[in-house]
């Protein structure tokens, strides 16, 4: 049996868990995922962990939050005042808005808090600050041509 290499796309099943145990993802309902080794999709860690495995091999890859999705940052919690907003649908918690940033790019926001005036919303990524661990089983390696 051979191991992926760059190039090669893979077909894996996944369990994502942050480090208090919650299951923030994975592959149960939709199947197996592609992902073509070398392109950008997955973190690097978990790249260099499938050119080691083979069809069959399962593995474990912790990845800090540091190399994850970054710790939380408090400037990026802001409030919002509800006439900036459309009145349609009205904001609950758990909402993205889209905003663009001061040098262009776009930015997803999460609704935490409604209040009467503004509502308080985050652009931290949800796992921001949260240490991760990939649980991972490669399923079949499609040879790069």
């Amino acid at each position: 049996m051979t191991s992926p290499k760059q190039g090669d796309i893979v077909s894996i099943d996944y369990e994502v868990r942050t480090s208090d145990g919650t299951v923030v993802g994975h592959t149960q309902q939709e199947g197996p995922q592609d992902i073509k080794l070398g392109g950008g999709q997955i973190f690097p860690q978990i790249e260099q962990a499938l050119t080691g495995m083979k069809v069959g091999d399962e593995e474990t890859v912790e990845i800090p939050s540091e190399s994850a999705f970054g710790p939380r940052r408090d400037e990026l919690i802001i409030d919002i005042p509800l006439s900036n907003l459309p009145p349609e649908p009205a904001p609950q918690p758990g909402m993205t808005l889209q905003a663009q940033q001061q040098d262009g790019t776009a930015m997803t926001l999460y609704i935490v808090e409604v209040g009467e005036q503004s509502v308080k919303a985050d652009g931290n990524h949800p796992l921001a600050g949260q240490d991760l661990t990939f649980g991972l089983t490669l399923r079949e390696i499609k040879q790069a041509a």
